[in-house]
């Protein structure tokens, strides 16, 4: 056996270990000549990391938002952020003609010689040096809402003689299309989609704005035509209809967003807001009441605050199946009871003055809560929280709105043995025990499910504590 001697490999060992050595001093004095004389990289490498790690998070929350109805919604929550306008793809940076102004819409804005022509759904403009296009409604995110809404084109007035459509109206106001199509017909939507989006964008213009309307329904029109008459001095005009060339100086198509049910005055020229607009409602449907104090003679101590109670058929689903015991039960408490129901038929002007009559509300989750627009300042909305883990909806629907609304909120969530889903399903059924498991199904299973097959039934002694908690914050100041 062969060995190897320790005393001829010495020398080489040492020199080996000299040379490491002196790599190693090189790589720390490299080291610091970097850091001393090149923190700029350093700095931008750190911010490039950043915003990667920034982009990588913004991408696992929107992955996750498509799990269940309730993080989706959480995704949702930022449409309610700051929006700056930003250029669609091709737009020159510094004014683009079509922007962002939230991601629920898109506004595109032109001035100049305006020809519209409306049954072609193209607006001629000839300060355009190239084609926009854009569906004026604001649900962009929501593609089977924008399947209903027609498409127009903003495009550059074409040159040289005859080539350009003639006049056949020529207005001095500013055109503003818009559509009704998406999910108009809900009352929830008409106010959020359509109604405040129009008031955010033409009150600037002080009535001076003609409504041009695309996918246009006029029983919907007819229903809401209080509303525009105080937004504009101008004829609401069916342009998909439209045969004329319509020229104007200045144009807007689609409306913007901001919140639901809301204005946010920090994103208005002026910082008008939602008491605006609850204002402009008051002017149009003839509302007295301003503030729930007490109307008629105010020193009658005998005048009893007024609670609305809104009511749906059982066969809609969320209907109170002891709508009558509830009135009993609030007209004991002193409370003058009302009970409406909303729906399509329903003479919009009418009940908006019962409701603005009225200084407690409450319903269960759903469009007729809308009606919350009408209640004078400091009067209470009480939302009923249908059973389902639905809370989230609640919030982003009715709950976070009132605030802008200057009125209070109060949720009374549905417990089990007060749905009639224990009466549909057996007691162990995911429905009743595991809610999270129908909404990672999705919203069609989230809304078949907790909203149109479920009536409630409230403990009226549990609603009698939300009833006097609403009694005492309004401003009569009864608490007894």
């Amino acid at each position: 056996m062969k060995t190897r001697s320790s005393a001829r490999g010495e020398p080489r060992r040492l020199g080996n270990v000299a040379l490491l050595a002196l790599m190693l001093c090189s790589v720390v004095a490299l080291s610091l000549i970097r850091g001393r004389f090149a923190p700029i990289v350093t700095s931008a490498g750190d911010a490039i990391k950043s915003e990667d790690e920034a982009v990588s998070k913004e991408a696992v929350n929107i992955d996750a938002g498509d799990e269940t109805a309730a993080e989706a919604a959480a995704v949702e929550e930022k449409d309610k952020e700051e929006a700056q306008p930003k250029p669609k793809p091709g737009a020159a940076a510094a004014k683009p003609v079509c922007y962002e102004t939230s991601r629920r819409s898109d506004t595109c804005e032109a001035a100049g010689d305006v020809r519209l022509m409306g049954n072609s759904q193209t607006v001629y403009v000839d300060t355009l040096d190239r084609e926009w296009k854009t569906k004026p409604y604001c649900r962009k995110h929501d593609t089977f809402a924008l399947s209903h809404v027609k498409e127009w084109a903003l495009k550059p007035l074409p040159s040289g003689a005859g080539a350009a459509p003639q006049c056949t109206v020529n207005s001095s106001a500013t055109a503003f299309v818009l559509s009704i199509g998406g999910f108009t017909g809900n009352p929830f939507h008409d106010y959020t989609d359509v109604l405040i989006p129009a008031f955010i964008t033409a009150h600037p213009f002080g009535g001076e704005v003609q409504f041009l309307v695309s996918s246009y329904k006029s029983w919907w029109v007819n229903r809401y035509i209080q509303i525009f008459q105080q937004m504009s001095r101008h004829e609401v005009v069916d342009i998909d209809a439209d045969d004329e060339v319509r020229c104007y100086r200045n144009v807007v198509v689609g409306p913007t967003f901001h919140r639901e049910l809301g204005v946010d005055a920090s994103k208005t020229p002026s910082g008008y807001s939602t008491a605006d607009f609850r204002k402009m409602l008051r002017d149009a449907f003839g509302l007295e009441r301003a503030t729930a104090t007490p109307s008629g003679d105010q020193w009658d101590i005998r005048r009893r605050p007024r609670l609305l109670i809104i009511s749906r058929r059982p066969s809609r689903g969320r209907a109170f199946m002891n709508e009558h015991a509830m009135a009993d039960m609030a007209a004991s408490l002193g409370f003058d009871v009302r009970v409406g129901e909303p729906d399509a038929s329903t003479d919009t002007a009418k009940f908006a003055r019962l409701v603005n009559s009225c200084d407690v509300m409450v319903g269960v989750h759903g469009a007729g809560l809308t009606n919350m627009v009408f209640l004078p300042a400091g009067a209470v909305v009480v939302q009923v929280v249908p059973y389902g883990r639905l809370e989230w909806l609640a919030r982003n629907t009715f709950a976070e709105p009132s605030a802008g609304m200057e009125v209070h909120y109060l949720e009374y969530a549905v417990q089990l043995d007060e749905t009639t889903l224990s009466e549909q399903y057996p007691s162990d059924h995911p429905v009743l025990r595991d809610p999270m498991a129908i909404h990672k199904q999705g919203w069609n299973a989230l809304k078949t499910t907790y909203l149109d097959k479920q009536n409630v039934r409230p403990h009226l002694g549990r609603l009698k504590n939300t009833f006097l908690q609403a009694l005492k914050m309004l401003p009569h100041g009864r608490d007894d």
